[in-house]
């Protein structure tokens, strides 16, 4: 192959790689199997929505809790210290 015909090529597949939406946590049993997937006695509200996004959830700290946005809800998380789990999940 020709390289203008690699740098087309290599120019497609970048533009398909990057029109993909991005993955995402799309369920109440995906927010809870991720905050109970282990404990962290210190975790704060910070740390908890860093975690929550980097796992594909809309999550923002709001002081004490930690706001979650899925499937057209709102969930308030709210670290639960040395209880089982991250943290106490409500609607």
């Amino acid at each position: 192959m020709a390289r203008n015909e690699i740098c087309v090529i290599g120019l497609i597949l970048t533009t398909m790689v990057l029109a993909m939406p991005p993955a995402s946590a799309s369920s109440l049993s995906d927010l809870k199997s991720q905050v109970s997937s282990f404990n962290d006695p210190h975790i704060t509200t910070n740390d908890l929505a860093f975690y929550l996004s980097s796992h594909g959830f809309d999550a923002t700290p709001k002081g004490s809790f930690v706001e979650v946005h899925l499937s057209g809800l709102t969930y308030k998380l709210t670290p639960n210290g040395s209880a089982p789990g991250l943290a106490n999940i409500a609607a």
